[in-house]
């Protein structure tokens, strides 16, 4: 059953999170990173799906520390309150990393740990496969991976644009592209936001493309089933 738990950051930072287990044992775990929204219920309805396949799932309210329970819709309104907190957010990466971390110690004791993100969710995916002990990574059209491109993923990494999305320049994923060509970077016909059912830019065919490439992925790098 769906439930939000409080987690606490190595810094005593408390904050809630989002955790749904599957009906048998764990084949592994997935931390689902929010957009700017928060966790909302399109993030909510995400780490739903991942226990439905098997894996126990947890998606961290990763704005608590400046806004705690946010979440909101999709109008212009709910973009720039939630842009505010991601620029905040930004300025506070270090503090971010503690939250995932928190999300991931969790879960880990169930087994290996996948993170996928979307939005700012897809730049934290990046840095988390970068910066802690995940299994792998998915990160959707995460603006701002270029500024970090720098850092290599510890894990098998996937990133995943909108060849339209008007606020991530093709030449950000080219950056990206040429300075770690063993990350996997796909590129769909789409806007941003396009995994997203509950948005007008949702695109099925590039959010099932990308769910599956995700899904594999996963099941090469975190499944395990019995006797593994």
């Amino acid at each position: 059953m769906p439930k939000t738990i409080q987690l606490t950051a190595s810094d005593g930072h408390t904050f809630d999170a989002y955790r749904v287990d599957p009906k048998g044992p764990p084949r592994g775990c997935v931390i689902v990173i929010q957009e700017v929204f928060g966790v909302n219920a399109h993030i909510r309805d995400v780490t739903e799906r991942w226990a439905a396949v098997g894996y126990a799932a947890i998606a961290p309210a990763l704005y608590d520390r400046w806004e705690r329970g946010f979440e909101t819709g999709y109008e212009p309104e709910d973009i720039e309150r939630g842009r505010a907190h991601k620029a905040t957010a930004n300025g506070h990466l270090d503090q971010v990393m503690m939250d995932v971390e928190a999300a991931r110690l969790a879960v880990a004791d169930l087994g290996r740990v996948g993170i996928v993100g979307f939005c700012w969710g897809g730049f934290v995916t990046y840095l988390a496969a970068c910066r802690l002990d995940v299994d792998a990574a998915s990160g959707y059209y995460g603006g701002g991976i270029a500024d970090v491109a720098d850092e290599t993923p510890n894990c098998p990494t996937l990133l995943h644009f909108g060849d339209s999305d008007a606020s991530i320049p093709m030449s950000d994923v080219d950056i990206v592209h040429d300075k770690q060509p063993d990350v996997g970077v796909h590129i769909y016909k789409a806007g941003h936001g396009f995994h997203c059912d509950m948005r007008g830019s949702y695109d099925p065919r590039a959010a099932d493309i990308a769910g599956m490439r995700t899904t594999q992925l996963f099941e090469n790098n975190v499944f395990h089933g019995d006797g593994e």
